[in-house]
């Protein structure tokens, strides 16, 4: 079992920034990708960023390419995903996951354990 906790959500003004948190307990060993996805009211989820959970690989969406960043902190078993230059389109509550592969990353049913998400709103 793997355990997910988000933080870091919260209100920003367009332009703005915000750092996102998830911290992973558990089974590590056994995590290959971390994942972030978004989910705004009134649509699906979406495929955010993902990280090789060891380093040196990532992917993005292209709708957050250039403004989104995904990192591993080792030592804290944390992924962030930094953004900046958010726009009103971002907000959605964001939830981050455990990976099987990084391949077609952007496939929900690639991921199989959930954090319970965050809430980002971005003003216009």
């Amino acid at each position: 079992q793997v355990q997910l906790v988000e933080s870091g959500g919260g209100l920003v003004q367009a332009g703005g920034s915000l750092r996102l948190s998830c911290t992973v307990s558990g089974r590590t060993f056994s995590i290959y990708a971390m994942g972030w996805f978004r989910q705004a009211p009134g649509k699906e989820r979406e495929f955010v960023a993902a990280i090789r959970w060891s380093g040196g690989l990532t992917v993005y969406a292209d709708s957050v390419k250039g403004r989104f960043t995904i990192a591993r902190d080792n030592a804290k078993n944390t992924v962030i995903l930094q953004m900046n230059s958010l726009k009103p389109e971002d907000t959605a509550v964001y939830y981050c996951a455990v990976g099987s592969t990084l391949y077609r990353a952007y496939l929900e049913d690639n991921y199989n354990y959930w954090g319970q998400g965050t809430q980002v709103t971005v003003s216009s």
